[in-house]
């Protein structure tokens, strides 16, 4: 549904987005296992890399976009959708170059999850997760630094003005700095949109973590352990920002 469909059948429409987190969407919404670990989404819209993403995303982006611009911030997606095919090229190369560095098997897995997801476990895999920067600031060579959102980084004009106004719309950034959240490290540039991402988390908290990443055959996951497993569910997947969970 789209968010303001969403804020009517809640009857909170005066409240607004901010109670996303107090609101249960069990049974609200199906979605098939595909979908779940970027396999095939029929609610895909866009057609490149930046582009592509949950058609209410890039409709709750969009006007966005239009707010941000009043203030002279020009919004840029530096990632959108991700395909399970892309995550486990990424995650494969890097445990490629690891371990040939040296690494043990499950140091390297241990290094890759400080910043990139297993795949079949990442937020972009719904479309709904989107990494955003300011198009109209100076441009380092590497955009996606906590550094440069921070402090004078070209960045922090953009951080402010999604700080006030990113959850008027829907998005809240997943991996926050709280200094008790574990898992991925500190993203600043990470949004997601919630109406759509806490009815697919609670759909994908009900798959077998396990299963999957065997099944699926990942570059590995052989060294995978059911503790290894139970952490990175708990820490990796779950331990995001309080207002993207149910």
């Amino acid at each position: 549904m789209n968010r303001n469909k969403f804020i009517k059948i809640t009857g909170l429409g005066g409240i607004g987005i901010a109670v996303l987190p107090q609101l249960s969407f069990s049974g609200t919404q199906s979605f098939s296992r595909n979908q779940l670990i970027g396999k095939g989404n029929q609610d895909l819209v866009g057609d490149t890399y930046t582009s592509t993403m949950h058609r209410e995303a890039s409709e709750a982006l969009t006007k966005m976009k239009r707010a941000a611009a009043k203030a002279n911030i020009e919004i840029e997606v530096v990632s959108a959708y991700r395909s399970f095919q892309r995550q486990k090229e990424i995650f494969e190369g890097k445990y490629d170059r690891f371990t040939k560095q040296g690494l043990s098997p499950t140091d390297a897995i241990e290094k890759i999850i400080e910043y990139s997801t297993i795949p079949g476990t990442s937020r972009h895999h719904w479309g709904t997760d989107l990494d955003l920067i300011q198009a109209n600031a100076p441009r380092p060579a590497s955009v996606l630094q906590a550094k440069h959102f921070h402090g004078n980084g070209p960045f922090c004009k953009f951080k402010a003005w999604m700080d006030e106004h990113a959850a008027e719309f829907g998005f809240y950034e997943t991996y926050t700095d709280n200094a008790l959240r574990k898992g991925f490290a500190y993203e600043p540039w990470h949004f997601s949109y919630a109406p759509v991402s806490i009815p697919m988390l609670q759909a994908y908290k009900k798959l077998d973590l396990k299963q999957l990443v065997l099944e699926e055959k990942i570059l590995g996951a052989e060294h995978f352990s059911e503790a290894f497993i139970e952490r990175y569910r708990a820490n990796n997947i779950l331990d995001i920002n309080p207002k993207l969970l149910s």
